[in-house]
């Protein structure tokens, strides 16, 4: 067979984690997921990992892992987030990459990726070095072995570019029909010009270049790669084979290669169950035996380059003039904005780049105080990055530097590296793409820069802050009320930098609100209590103690006083300050208990003022995930008593209500909205009780249609897909709770007659694994006439069409 095709799939997503804390922190736009990064992996990311193939009937009759058949790449940062909070996702990735292996003649399906998606051919030439130096050691690191090819981040290239992926071993690289300048056949003096995208994508190209090195481009098919998201090809996995086998040149004699590259995002996040026509198509093509499905490598090593190509210098798959998007005001944008401009493109890139040259000398005549060798050493840091354990960190401090360190300079070294490390971040290109400079993407490169600016301070006290909110104000935002980026910067970056003292008064806080424990993690910080008083007088209530707060990531520690007064919900003053003498300390825990002992609380806020000074925090200088948590205590009670409330007007008025009903007349709003509040909240109860009653859902469910009940479809929907997934995982640990499984059976039949579009993928997943273990067991002993094997498999079997698999 000489067709052959490729999928390649470009996963990616910018990091998004508070550049302090090193965690993404609550995005309500992404509800009612934590954040757009768990939402994606859950739409899109997992669904790949068992991705459904159904019958006519539209019933489950397969599930494969999608990753192992198609090539891909994913972002370093966006791995490195879903090891800490997808791990089975996150392992399902690596272990389509070892069948992949397999199924290519050794060949791996994923590829590496330039570590933050920085634009390459506006990087410098040390940045282009360490994102690809770290690129390959974060791939080798996670899929254990050497990649092969590596993805540019939008495909942006230019000759010094592929030098240093030459220069690091990468074989090949995707790139844009649209990025082909010309070509011949290897031995031929005559090139042909390919410019307008005039180049056959279905064969492998090599580039020569200028060291004598060289490596091979694959050109993606543009035609049916756009068609995925405008010809709707993901709408009938049928439809997307047919098209990707009918590029084929039915007159050529020599192999082809029918290759597209998408956003991986494509296949269920931005298409809905595109995955399973991603999933259907694959399978329908080896079927019916209408191609072959490769990865580039095995395509490379089973049919070398007979062809050689040039690039257009500084170009990309999604800028047509190109790399322009990226530093100007090009004309290429999202196109929901017509009369918005791009102009603040440009000053926002000179301010980054004049900021990464501020830091460098800075950055070397530090490192050489330590006999180090500034560049070799960020170039290694990744190996810290990946692993910021205290042994694995003593021993890249000792292995590069030429003397031993004190453990000061121990935390002004480890300064230095993420000054340059949030250097490398404030590139990440999402920063640009986008049409508004106060979008939350190019928000978080300026988070990254003043996480670069803090640390440059704290090391060499040099002051670049002022400088870079001037050059940020040249960045004139489309939005009359946010000003320019300058002014930005200061309302919405400048309110978030966090110190030592500031996670201080975050622990403080939090002592009030959770079970008081010695030590604290805190993000990438801890907290160890040296001494904690509490007191409580009925609402109020009172800490004082010391602690040291240390950076897990620089090491950087202070022992702190602190004073904090909960006057009940929200309303917190404290304060925070670096360790006074034991006496001192001893007078103001004295003083403010007494004071709170009293009742006097005008006192007590008036003794942390005057004891903590500018050092005041409040509820809102708490990180956003501890605001919510607290909110959410303070809220319970609140609603508990609303929904007291609620139900009693429910329950005196319910036959009003029903005759009401009853002859067609429209319900008074108060009462439909009390109707609608109690129904909605007594079905979420069901669903997040640990055991849910389906005859008390049937219930509400015909209340629902009777009543006609306004439901809160997305929360009901997410509760009632995790308690049934948690339900079914139960049954997988304990196959013999039949009781469990027949419950479940009853609450799946109430629920597939209703309205509520729910989406068992996890469950499914865990019953399709059973039927493949347990049930196989317990079938084969029912044959030998083990009546309650039997019994059981019945029983399974109808769980197993209520999840609509397919036996």
């Amino acid at each position: 067979m000489d067709k052959y095709i490729c999928i390649h799939g470009h996963f990616y997503q910018p990091p998004r984690e508070n550049p302090w804390l090193n965690e993404v922190e609550l995005q309500e736009s992404a509800a009612p997921y934590h954040d757009w990064n768990e939402r994606i992996s859950e739409e899109c990311y997992a669904r790949n990992s068992a991705s459904r193939i159904l019958n006519a009937n539209g019933n489950i009759v397969d599930i494969i892992n999608n990753y192992s058949y198609i090539s891909f790449n994913f972002g370093p940062t966006l791995l490195e987030w879903m090891k800490k909070n997808d791990s089975e996702t996150y392992q399902a990735i690596l272990d389509a990459d070892k069948e992949s292996q397999k199924r290519f003649s050794g060949h791996g399906s994923a590829l590496a990726q330039v570590y933050n998606h920085i634009i390459m051919p506006l990087a410098s030439p040390r940045d282009k070095q360490t994102q690809v130096i770290w690129g390959i050691y974060d791939f080798k690191q996670r899929f254990g072995r050497d990649p092969e090819g590596m993805w540019l981040a939008e495909t942006a290239a230019d000759t010094p570019t592929l030098e240093v992926l030459a220069e690091h071993g990468i074989k090949f690289t995707i790139l844009s029909p649209y990025q082909a300048k010309a070509f011949r056949k290897l031995g031929d003096t005559e090139w042909t010009n390919a410019e307008g995208a005039r180049i056959n994508p279905r064969r492998p190209y090599l580039c020569r270049l200028p060291s004598g090195r060289s490596i091979t481009l694959f050109f993606y098919d543009g035609p049916v790669s756009q068609g995925i998201a405008f010809e709707r090809l993901l709408n009938r996995g049928e439809d997307f084979a047919n098209r990707l086998v009918s590029v084929f040149d039915e007159q050529s004699k020599e192999p082809q290669l029918m290759n597209i590259a998408t956003d991986g995002e494509t296949y269920g996040h931005h298409h809905r169950f595109g995955e399973m026509a991603l999933s259907y198509a694959l399978n329908h093509i080896e079927e019916e035996e209408l191609a072959k499905i490769t990865v580039y490598g095995e395509y490379m090593e089973l049919f070398p380059p007979e062809y050689e190509a040039q690039i257009i210098e500084e170009s990309s798959w999604s800028c047509a003039h190109g790399v322009e998007r990226w530093r100007s005001n090009c004309g290429c944008n999202t196109g929901g904005h017509a009369h918005w401009t791009q102009e603040w493109r440009k000053p926002i890139r000179v301010a980054f780049d004049w900021l990464r040259d501020q830091l460098v000398p800075l950055y070397e005549q530090e490192m050489q105080t330590f006999g180090a060798d500034p560049w070799k050493c960020r170039n290694a840091y990744i190996q810290v990055i990946m692993d910021r354990s205290e042994q694995n960190v003593e021993q890249f401090i000792k292995d590069h530097t030429s003397r031993p360190l004190s453990m000061q300079e121990k935390v002004r070294f480890l300064k230095l590296m993420e000054m340059q490390y949030h250097a490398l971040l404030q590139y990440t290109s999402c920063g640009w793409f986008f049409d508004e400079v106060s979008g939350i993407e190019t928000v978080q490169d300026v988070f990254y820069a003043a996480r670069a600016i803090q640390l440059a301070q704290d090391v060499t006290s040099h002051d670049l802050e002022a400088e870079f909110i001037n050059l940020l104000s040249e960045a004139e935002s489309n939005l009359k009320d946010r000003g320019n980026a300058g002014q930005i910067y200061e309302q919405s970056v400048k309110p978030t930098i966090i110190d030592l003292l500031r996670v201080g008064a975050h622990y403080a806080v939090s002592s009030i609100f959770q079970d008081f424990t010695e030590e604290l993690d805190l993000y990438s910080f801890t907290a160890i209590s040296e001494e904690h008083d509490f007191t409580q007088a009925g609402r109020q209530r009172l800490a004082v103690g010391r602690a040291v707060i240390k950076s897990k990531v620089t090491w950087e520690h202070v022992i702190i006083t602190y004073g904090v007064l909960h006057l009940g919900d929200h309303q917190l003053f404290g304060g925070v300050r670096e360790f006074m003498s034991h006496d001192d300390y001893e007078s103001l825990r004295q003083e403010l208990k007494a004071a709170f002992e009293r009742g006097y609380v005008s006192e007590v806020i008036m003794l942390l003022d005057k004891h903590f000074e500018s050092h005041n925090y409040s509820f809102w200088h708490l990180f956003k995930d501890d605001q919510k948590k607290i909110l959410d205590q303070v809220l319970e009670q609140t609603m508990e008593g609303v929904e007291s409330n609620f139900q009693q007007l429910y329950d005196n008025n319910y036959s009003l209500i029903a005759a009401i009903k009853t002859i067609g007349m429209k319900l008074p709003r108060p009462l439909q909205t009390t109707v609608d509040y109690i129904v909605n909240t007594r079905l979420l109860r069901e669903f997040e009780s640990e055991e849910p009653d389906p005859q008390e859902v049937r219930r509400l469910l015909d209340e629902v249609r009777r009543m006609k009940v306004k439901l809160s479809y997305d929360q009901l929907e997410f509760v009632l897909t995790q308690r049934v997934g948690h339900i079914m995982n139960s049954i997988q640990e304990r196959p013999q709770d039949v009781v469990t499984m027949k419950r479940l059976i009853k609450l799946l039949a109430v629920i597939n007659g209703s309205k509520l579009e729910t989406d068992f993928w996890q469950a499914q997943n865990i019953a399709f694994r059973m039927q493949q273990t347990t049930y196989k067991e317990m079938h084969h002993r029912s044959m030998q006439g083990d009546q309650i094997a039997a019994a059981w498999c019945q029983k399974f079997e109808e769980l197993y069409q209520n999840l609509n698999l397919n036996l």
